[in-house]
């Protein structure tokens, strides 16, 4: 990305000593991206019964084994079903939860059940090229952390 370079004022501290009397300011206008994905992982998980039982096809499915990639070496270590809801990345957190949670909800027992032979946890993400940008999430969408007995957690990824 290009950047226009900004000499600031003796007064402020500089984020590092390679920026030492500068300040860059991104040339493309900011962006943001969100997502939410149920995710189920282990070993010989049953796949056709996940997507049965809630009633969604699976977004992202691999097998113990697989290659990571047409031209990787490496594997998965276990089975993994994922669930995303199709909501465009640029709206809020708040809307890929709240969408996540109206599939949960219903089939939050028999989540928490397959806790006992799996890893069950919720992954959010977020995006931006704005360092100094942040997000909030809306309080109705912690009640499919408690109800999952799962912890809220963001993945955050900025770009220069």
């Amino acid at each position: 990305m290009g950047a226009i370079v900004v000499w600031y004022h003796r007064a402020m501290s500089p984020p590092d000593d390679r920026d030492r009397g500068r300040v860059i300011y991104p040339t493309e206008p900011p962006w943001f991206a969100h997502s939410a994905t149920l995710r189920i992982h282990g070993d010989a998980l049953d796949f056709d019964e996940i997507s049965r039982t809630l009633g969604v096809s699976p977004t992202h499915t691999h097998r113990r084994a697989d290659r990571k990639g047409r031209r990787s070496e490496a594997t998965y270590r276990d089975d993994a079903w994922h669930y995303s809801p199709a909501i465009p990345e640029e709206r809020s957190l708040t809307d890929h939860l709240l969408a996540l949670w109206m599939i949960v909800r219903p089939h939050v027992d028999y989540l928490v059940s397959l806790k006992e032979r799996y890893t069950v946890d919720i992954f959010c993400g977020y995006g931006s090229n704005n360092q100094t940008a942040g997000f909030e999430v809306d309080h109705r969408c912690l009640e499919m952390f408690i109800a999952l007995q799962v912890p809220f957690g963001v993945s955050v990824i900025t770009l220069e």
